[in-house]
């Protein structure tokens, strides 16, 4: 039997058509999420600080974990390097990276790193100390808290973009608002006697709060800064408030301009937290009738540029 020309190419061209065709690729497993927690600052000399990951995988399940040092001043001593958690002694002053290494039961496996921070100590009278509200490491952070409320809505805000005194309705409900916000003072040495504290908190020019365009408004708006005498935290509210100790308070006066920044003297105060413990400020107004108002912004005020500060000179 004779092929003809027409069909020898017809096979020949099949032929090419299903040699060319692609296999689709093999999608490989998803590598586990590893969490190296967040990063850390710590003061000399102490010398030790816990990290603690995580890691998940959509796919399969977490067999391993494995802690190692990526950068630092030194080697320090990794207790549980197979472990999630563990502790890290050793350490001297300087920047360290660790990497948390996680491997999935396929093989796969995930990396993140967290950054530790050593920093030298100052002697008493020796420094003088920007402080901010973030806390490395802590429950949350910033380390602040408004309460616009009253006994029977009484919730506050951890992550509020301001700070205020003030008092107002909302919905023909007249709510009070005052604000909570503690400093980070680790790196002052215990025993300390501060010779200075500046307190600078700047007026939210973008208002969330009061008639959304002044921050300042009221013919009763001057104010109490006051040391917080007690413990609270994010989910503390109108009803759960924490006392307050009036020793070194701050009285800020009455103003009609429509924004103004501050600067105040809060050295008893700070000495105070020193020596009795530091639980922070709080800001009310002195009298809390309606419609007044002395907004500011806080640490979550998109507006890095205005962030409270405390300045702090040993």
């Amino acid at each position: 039997m004779k092929m003809s020309f027409k069909g020898l190419v017809v096979i020949t061209i099949l032929f090419l058509l299903y040699s060319c065709q692609k296999t689709n690729p093999v999608t490989p497993p998803p590598v586990p999420t590893v969490n190296a927690g967040v990063a850390q600052t710590i003061n000399a000399p102490v010398d030790s600080v816990s990290l603690s990951g995580s890691a998940t995988d959509s796919v399969s399940k977490i067999t391993a974990y494995l802690w190692s040092e990526v950068s630092g001043p030194n080697v320090p001593v990794i207790a549980s390097d197979g472990s999630a958690s563990t502790e890290v002694t050793g350490l001297i002053t300087g920047t360290y990276v660790f990497q948390l290494m996680a491997t999935d039961l396929l093989g796969a496996t995930g990396v993140n790193t967290v950054t530790i921070t050593v920093v030298a100590s100052k002697a008493p009278g020796s420094g003088t100390d920007t402080l901010r509200t973030i806390f490395p490491g802590g429950v949350y952070s910033p380390y602040e808290l408004m309460i616009l409320a009253n006994t029977s809505s009484p919730a506050g805000n951890s992550q509020s973009p301001e700070l205020l005194a003030e008092t107002w309705t909302i919905n023909g409900i007249e709510v009070f608002g005052r604000s909570f916000f503690e400093f980070n003072m680790a790196a002052i040495p215990s025993g300390t006697v501060v010779k200075s504290a500046t307190l600078v908190l700047f007026s939210d020019t973008l208002p969330l709060n009061g008639n959304l365009v002044d921050a300042n408004y009221g013919t009763n708006n001057d104010f109490f800064i006051q040391r917080v005498a007690g413990s609270w935290n994010a989910t503390t509210n109108f009803n759960t408030m924490p006392s307050v100790d009036s020793v070194g308070e701050v009285h800020v006066p009455q103003t009609n301009q429509n924004f103004l920044d501050l600067s105040v003297d809060v050295t008893t105060m700070v000495n105070n937290m020193i020596a009795n413990g530091n639980y922070g400020f709080v800001m009310r107004l002195n009298t809390e009738v309606e419609y007044n108002s002395r907004i500011f912004c806080s640490t979550s005020n998109p507006d890095s540029s205005r962030h409270p500060y405390l300045v702090v000179t040993y």
